[in-house]
């Protein structure tokens, strides 16, 4: 396609490039994903990038061996995207180049002799939604509440099929209070959750408990299929992905009134 390329981003050019519209080391989450990156490397952890000649880069891809995911998902032998993301601005929507990134992704799957890919996708915010993968002859396998969805591209036929962990599916003992679950795998939600503390302090008179996934095993084990980010008040999930603190504010005005 003229006037973009695929370039590799890693620990080492991140900063001459950025990710998910960071590229300072002073802006909050963005240091911790530099080192997520270079922790991960070892796993087979891929992100690629689309450079446009004018407007630097306007959409990645993310993904890694699915054994080593950051979602409550079951993928081992499977490439597991985390991300897709297209368009900082609007005239690089629609052109083809999310199509483009997730080729590329399909392609190194097949050169590392995986079994196939997957992806979790849902109908709500946040993620990418499902129709694009549906195109690429992905299928739906699984489903996690409220929205989301297992979909998965074999290689090979006849072969197990990745799934949710039952335990996301099951009756999870959520505690009592406020619990904030984070990774540095999504840098947004790091000035998110600082000033959610905040709010939870000054207006709601709460401490929130907050648990820092600090490895895939620990984003295996979460609550909400999104992996890395969830919210729960009172034994119950009240975010299933990133938010900011004026909607963190707005939800615990509805539940605690």
């Amino acid at each position: 396609m003229q006037g973009i390329k695929i370039v590799d981003i890693n620990a080492d050019n991140i900063l001459d490039y950025g990710i998910c519209g960071y590229k300072s080391l002073k802006r909050e989450g963005f240091p911790e994903k530099v080192n997520w990156i270079r922790e991960n490397s070892s796993y087979g952890l891929k992100i690629k990038a689309i450079l446009t000649e004018n407007d630097g880069v306007q959409g990645m891809i993310e993904y890694l061996s699915g054994e080593y995911c950051w979602r409550p998902v079951d993928a081992k032998g499977f490439m597991f995207i985390h991300c897709l993301f297209v368009g900082f601005k609007k005239k690089y929507k629609n052109k083809g180049y999310a199509s483009l990134l997730i080729d590329k992704c399909i392609e190194d799957a097949k050169e590392s002799d995986k079994l196939g890919v997957a992806v979790v996708t849902r109908a709500g915010s946040f993620m990418v939604g499902k129709e694009i993968f549906i195109k690429k002859g992905f299928e739906v396998v699984d489903s996690a509440p409220p929205d989301f969805e297992l979909l998965v591209l074999k290689f090979i036929p006849n072969v197990a099929i990745p799934r949710f962990h039952v335990a996301l599916k099951s009756d999870v003992k959520l505690e009592r209070g406020l619990t904030i679950m984070r990774s540095a795998q999504c840098p947004y939600t790091k000035k998110n959750v600082t000033e959610i503390i905040e709010s939870a302090k000054s207006i709601f008179g709460i401490t929130p408990v907050i648990i820092d996934n600090k490895d895939y095993l620990e984003a295996q084990k979460t609550p909400c299929a999104f992996g890395t980010f969830c919210i729960s008040y009172n034994e119950n999930v009240i975010s299933y992905h990133p938010i900011s603190n004026r909607r963190f504010i707005n939800i615990m005005n509805s539940v605690c009134d």
